[in-house]
């Protein structure tokens, strides 16, 4: 089978590997569709983010899903023929913090395409993919590409989890690639009273206003937009904040609500934050990492019609196509989620 590897900043390389065998309770999957992340374009530029740095070749990907090819001894609630999407998300369900239901920061984590531990967690962007029964979610009625977006919209909704009630508020999404986009669907289907998107680029924008957004922004063009909101001691409840980019926090902050929560998603490194502005305004800082139980919750919102992410998929390439593709994904004026089609 062909995969896609990583060996280094801007060398991808799509290589053969053994087709594996499912054992006791796992599932071999004949791949469709991988959708490329952020932290897959991290690896592909600069070989990592921050202290995690490539150190051997690594098999990128983690938004994927595929037809279930054969049973492993033992499996039940599969059947050869599914599409089911795979959860990454691979926690030991040993350590306190599994116990305690968080199995988001388990000690032992095995996300697929992670070069954190070493050696690294190989990825899921190749043909064929054994994976735990227990990762997959049936994906029956949705289409390859919808159910590969399980997985970043699994993240907005543990984000979504942690502001709370979204119902009635008044909500400021930055930044509006595919998590922005996600977190404005998520957020007008929990019923915000008002939802106001910044970012860039116009074409990002634009399909925040076709996904939801009441009023947009493009804060390139005009960087005060903000500062229209702040009268009053602000006016936004929540703040889905997904740049990662220090100066853009910052700006949020004149115009939230005394009270108000940050969720912060964008992870862009490091940065200083306005404390003192923040603890006069008694405003709440919470992080967003990653997910688990939201999965399969996130499929069946797609399956039950409830969330549409179909506006978000721009580009489908053939898996040969993979370092057009990544380069494409890297470009947010014509781009937003791109996929790979491995069947």
């Amino acid at each position: 089978m062909k995969a896609i590897v990583a060996h280094a900043a801007k060398d991808l390389r799509i290589e053969d590997r053994e087709i594996p065998t499912p054992g006791p309770g796992q599932v071999l999957i004949r791949m469709q569709t991988g959708g490329i992340c952020g932290s897959d374009l991290h690896y592909y530029h600069n070989g990592g983010f921050g202290t995690v740095r490539l150190k051997e070749p690594m098999i990128l990907g983690h938004e994927v899903s595929g037809i279930v090819e054969t049973l492993g001894e033992g499996v039940t609630g599969l059947q050869t023929g599914h599409l089911v999407a795979v959860s990454p998300s691979r926690p030991c369900q040993a350590c306190d913090y599994c116990h305690e239901g968080k199995q988001n920061h388990c000690l032992n984590m095995r996300f697929y395409g992670s070069a954190m531990p070493f050696p690294h967690i190989q990825g899921a962007f190749q043909q064929w993919l054994v994976a735990d029964a227990a990762q997959c979610a049936i994906a029956d009625g949705l289409t390859a590409g919808e159910a590969a977006m399980a997985e970043p919209l699994s993240v907005v909704l543990h984000a979504a989890g942690q502001a709370g009630d979204l119902l009635g508020k008044r909500v400021l999404v930055t930044g509006c690639g595919p998590i922005g986009l996600l977190a404005i669907i998520v957020a007008r289907a929990a019923g915000a009273a008002q939802i106001v998107a910044t970012d860039i680029t116009d074409y990002t924008i634009g399909v925040a206003r076709q996904v939801g957004a009441d009023i947009v922004h493009n804060v390139a063009e005009t960087p005060s937009s903000l500062q229209d909101y702040a009268a009053g001691k602000g006016h936004f409840d929540v703040l889905f904040e997904c740049t990662g980019v220090a100066p853009v926090v910052a700006s949020t902050i004149p115009a939230l609500r005394p009270g108000a929560t940050m969720i912060q998603l964008g992870l862009g490194g490091d940065m200083t934050l306005p404390v003192q502005a923040m603890t006069a305004k008694e405003l709440t800082f919470k992080g967003s990492f990653r997910f688990h139980n939201e999965f399969f919750a996130a499929i069946n919102l797609m399956r039950n019609g409830r969330l549409n992410v179909r506006p978000l998929i721009t580009h489908t390439l053939p898996l040969e196509s993979s370092i057009e593709a990544f380069d494409l994904a890297s470009d947010r004026t014509q781009a937003l989620k791109v996929q790979l089609d491995f069947a």
